[in-house]
């Protein structure tokens, strides 16, 4: 009886070191959970601290680009107007006064290489700034001269320019995004371009009718020294190590002969290369072949705007279902389809002049609407393909489409005829349509066997 009341004394004694022990462990585990949640509190909080600064500079990256992108645009646009007028005081034929148009956009595409090459070299403020002085100058330049020769120069110089910050523009974006992210924002800059393109035409209509067309190059100036002053609200990436000539050809030559990269980037460019074309004959066809007057021209570029935002708002939505692939697919048919009834509208004869006007301004703005959905995917497209080197993959991209788009703008100079341009136009369109249709297989293809 003894020995049992010992061994339950015993027992009893291990009970409660047990108890003990369970109380200890539950008291250590909630001190466990508290600090636990604490730290989770101070994490969330630091990384809401984070996410604050890191949010205002990709909203001002993002703005600068877009400002960017628009003086580019605009550029052009706010020109167009005027274009019969500047033939008219500067006694130059249509041909002529068109290449003021051709020279801005060959000016734009040829050094786009070495803008990329001197942005990863130098850091993407210095040379984003050599390019707005030059496009500032040369802005302010073409207000003063009155000579026809001295035009042309000038428009290519501040071509330069403009080609030079709108594909900084890119690489800032490029720098920050990827993949169909990447694809997000630069429909974004579409925004930017729509607003040039309707905008800008409207502005160019407004000073044919009240002023003179050198005002708007005193805009341009004005926007351009405003963009010049923003670069220092953003933070740049700073530049790499110097890259011989040959080792610069060897990246580029690598990038280019990646399908990957070259199809969606031609494709664009031939989207592009329709959308210049159009640009430089709308405005004898408008106020020509449909004597419409200056501002009511102009005016017409608010439809085509509300068209271009309508396809940037659409890549802006559906990019992350639909996919890349398959919304530069459906842009590049879009721009094919309407290529065509350009052709059938300028076959017909005897057609109400009215009637031709109402369907050749919605067909204008269907190819305008088709082109804003194959261009940001095209280059989100090309420049994803390549995790390094981004900036050479953005500005190769920029002269592959500049390039096409200054050959079409040189061509449109030599194209009077409304069924040849017509028919330049669904040629370019079917070209964009089956270089996507062959990228979208070979990109899905090596996706399928992994």
């Amino acid at each position: 009886m003894t020995e049992q009341r010992i061994l339950s004394a015993d027992e009893k004694q291990k009970q409660r070191e047990q108890q003990e022990q369970r109380e200890q462990q539950k008291q250590r585990e909630q001190r466990q959970e508290q600090q636990g949640e604490q730290k989770g509190q101070e994490g969330q909080e630091g990384q809401e601290g984070q996410e604050g600064p890191a949010r205002k500079t990709a909203q001002r990256t993002m703005a600068l680009a877009c400002l960017l992108v628009f003086m580019a645009q605009m550029a052009t646009t706010i020109y167009l107007p005027s274009l019969p007028i500047v033939a008219h005081d500067f006694g130059m034929s249509r041909s002529y006064a068109a290449l003021s148009i051709s020279v801005f956009v060959i000016g734009a595409a040829a050094p786009v290489v070495l803008w990329g090459v001197a942005a990863d070299r130098y850091g993407r403020r210095g040379p984003l700034l050599a390019s707005l002085a030059l496009f500032v100058l040369t802005s302010a330049l073409i207000a003063v001269f009155r000579n026809p020769e001295a035009l042309l120069v000038l428009r290519a110089l501040q071509g330069i320019g403009a080609g030079g910050s709108a594909i900084i523009a890119r690489i800032l974006v490029r720098d920050r995004w990827s993949g169909d992210e990447l694809a997000r924002r630069l429909s974004v800059l579409s925004i930017a371009f729509i607003t040039a393109m309707g905008g800008g035409q409207f502005l160019g209509g407004l000073i044919g009718r009240y002023a003179h067309w050198e005002a708007g190059f005193v805009v341009l100036a004005a926007v351009g020294s405003v963009a010049a002053a923003l670069t220092f609200t953003v933070p740049f990436e700073s530049g790499r190590a110097v890259q011989r000539p040959a080792e610069v050809l060897r990246i580029c030559l690598s990038i280019s002969r990646q399908p990957a990269f070259l199809l969606p980037a031609l494709a664009g460019g031939a989207g592009f290369a329709t959308i210049v074309m159009l640009q430089e004959v709308s405005p004898f066809v408008f106020q020509q072949h449909f004597g419409l007057a200056t501002d009511t021209y102009g005016s017409l570029g608010l439809l085509l705007g509300a068209a271009y935002f309508a396809g940037a708002m659409t890549v802006n939505r559906r990019v992350a279902r639909t996919g890349a692939g398959r919304l530069m697919t459906a842009g590049s048919v879009i721009m094919t389809a309407s290529g065509v009834l350009m052709i059938v509208l300028w076959s017909l004869s005897g057609l109400p002049n009215t009637v031709a006007l109402v369907a050749f301004v919605a067909l204008y703005c269907v190819t305008t609407f088709g082109q804003s959905v194959l261009f940001p995917n095209s280059m989100a497209t090309a420049v994803s393909s390549r995790h390094g080197h981004g900036a050479y993959a953005v500005s190769l991209c920029g002269f592959i489409q500049q390039s096409m788009a200054g050959v079409a703008a040189a061509s449109a100079a030599l194209l009077h005829r409304d069924l040849a341009w017509a028919g330049a136009a669904a040629a370019l369109g079917a070209a964009a349509w089956l270089m996507t249709r062959v990228a979208t297989t070979r990109i899905a293809a090596p996706s399928e066997g992994k």
